[in-house]
């Protein structure tokens, strides 16, 4: 069974893409408040969720591997894309006209797989993709990705089977914790050691620093295909 692991980065999109009206309901919340200040912080934090919503946010890259051979692609948005590159290694760095070109791409390839593995995929990942891709009119080529919760296949969320679907809650033994923390306390490298997080890239993307976004999104894959293999080594099957 052919099984691919993905990662997607997003970012915000510019204010100037929005009218009068979604502004007003975006920070309705904030601007309800009395106190100026909370008034400020409260704005700070609804645009900085604003790169974690479909309809205030874009894909800017999405890293793929193929769980079994290794190799794989990264897909991104770069001014610079008809400069594609086709590396010799395991991994192809592909630059992309735009994000619709670059989730043309990803539905293209991911046909070819039986299984997807992600962290957090069920809730962040696949659904942030359907939504993009309605809104940009892109084919879908896998719609199943978000079927019955309790199976491992056609989508095994990484993030739910650590906390066996959050069976004891927040605070119990099987809390949720997020990759970084995982990857720490199995002795796997954390894609956050060199210094770049999923707040970086609105700033890196600002900064025309595309190349690093893609290297942090590999290093975000590499990391969740590590712990899916420790996963399938030491709990799969535990119900």
């Amino acid at each position: 069974m052919a099984t691919l692991v993905f990662d997607i980065e997003t970012a915000a999109l510019p204010r100037e893409q929005f009218d009068e009206a979604q502004l007003e309901y975006l920070f309705r919340e904030a601007e309800r408040l009395p106190d100026e200040a909370a008034k400020a912080q409260r704005r700070e934090e609804i645009e900085r969720m604003m790169n974690l919503w479909p309809f205030t946010s874009q894909v800017v890259c999405i890293a793929m591997l193929n769980a079994d051979s290794r190799r794989g692609r990264v897909l991104y948005v770069a001014p610079d894309f008809e400069e594609a590159e086709a590396e010799g290694g395991a991994v192809r760095f592909v630059s992309c006209m735009d994000e619709g070109d670059l989730l043309d791409q990803f539905w293209k390839a991911a046909k070819a797989f039986d299984q997807v593995v992600t962290f957090n995929g069920r809730s962040f990942d696949v659904p942030f993709l359907y939504l993009r891709s309605a809104l940009l009119n892109v084919p879908i080529s896998r719609k199943d990705w978000l079927g019955y919760r309790f199976a491992t296949s056609p989508h095994c969320d990484l993030a739910e089977q650590f906390s066996f679907y959050n069976v004891s809650g927040r605070e119990g033994a099987a809390r949720r914790f997020n990759l970084d923390f995982y990857c720490r306390a199995f002795g796997i490298e954390s894609p956050k050691a060199q210094g770049v997080t999923g707040m970086d890239v609105g700033r890196l993307l600002e900064e025309g620093r595309h190349r690093e976004i893609a290297e942090y999104c590999l290093r975000d894959v590499e990391a969740t295909l590590r712990l899916y293999e420790i996963w399938k080594e030491r709990l799969e099957g535990i119900k």
